[in-house]
């Protein structure tokens, strides 16, 4: 319930053709859970302010998808990360300069059929639109990545564009790949795999007391996907020595029972 006696605010449906832009508030923060069935607007200045809507599904939200300037997160209630990056975002979004941003939360589980089609298998997930089409995509609690992003996204003149870099994605992931003589592509972080394979793949690695690097693919969907058409190797984790690919788990846990792992990772 509001704490600000105030009108219901319509919610844009294929029916009534209401735009956002018609409602007169420079801000605004839309919440999508068809458990809950609200949404929030989060005004400069305010507290939350919620509101009843219709159902919302993947048809309501091609309304919001096709705005200029789009930030959706995908959370989740079970997630404390997810409370982190939200509150994040309820911040940029009652910025002055961010006044051009529509800023939409979804839960990811309640809306599913809304992540599956954007391909959300993580939370958090925030994804930028502009003027319909994905621009950047953020997995995971990177805090400094996502405030980057939406900078970028308001003041595309004095940033560059959404993109974080210039180089040729198969250059930047040769890079990538050798930037340590044994590199981990996984979920997550050694102290906080995010998948249980990754953390198999951890636990191989520590036990032959080996100095490795890793890198969260959740936190770039760029290399994430670039990766898996650039080795040819379509799961993750994803383990390389010397710029080389040596396999997924399985591949690693033979090599480790059969003493080849040791052997291969003397670099």
């Amino acid at each position: 319930m509001s704490i600000f006696p105030i009108p219901p605010i319509p919610f844009p449906n294929n029916n009534t053709n209401v735009a956002v832009e018609q409602m007169n508030f420079n801000i605004y923060y839309w919440f999508f859970d068809s458990s809950h069935q609200h949404a929030s607007v989060f005004l400069p200045g305010s507290a939350a302010r919620s509101f009843e809507r219709r159902e919302v599904n993947t048809k309501l939200f091609s309304n919001f998808r096709d705005r200029l300037l789009l930030v959706v997160n995908f959370s989740a209630d079970w997630a404390p990360q997810c409370t982190h990056v939200a509150d994040v975002l309820k911040i940029l979004a009652s910025e002055q300069e961010n006044s051009v941003i529509e800023f939409v939360e979804v839960n990811a589980e309640s809306v599913a059929d809304l992540s599956k089609e954007l391909k959300v298998d993580s939370v958090p997930t925030v994804i930028l639109f502009k003027n319909g089409t994905e621009v950047r995509r953020i997995c995971g609690a990177n805090i400094a990545e996502i405030t980057k992003a939406v900078s970028n996204l308001s003041h595309p003149d004095t940033n560059g564009d959404v993109e974080p870099d210039s180089l040729d994605l198969n250059t930047r992931l040769r890079n990538l790949i050798r930037r340590s003589p044994v590199m981990l592509f996984m979920k997550g972080t050694p102290s906080q795999p995010r998948c249980g394979f990754s953390r198999q793949i951890l636990e191989i690695l520590n036990s032959l007391n080996v100095s490795f690097d890793t890198f969260d693919i959740l936190t770039n969907e760029e290399v994430r996907q670039g990766l898996k058409t650039f080795s040819n190797w379509p799961t993750y984790p994803q383990l390389y020595v010397k710029g080389e690919l040596i396999g997924g788990l399985d591949i690693v846990k033979e090599m480790a029972a059969s003493g080849e792992l040791e052997e291969a990772l003397k670099v």
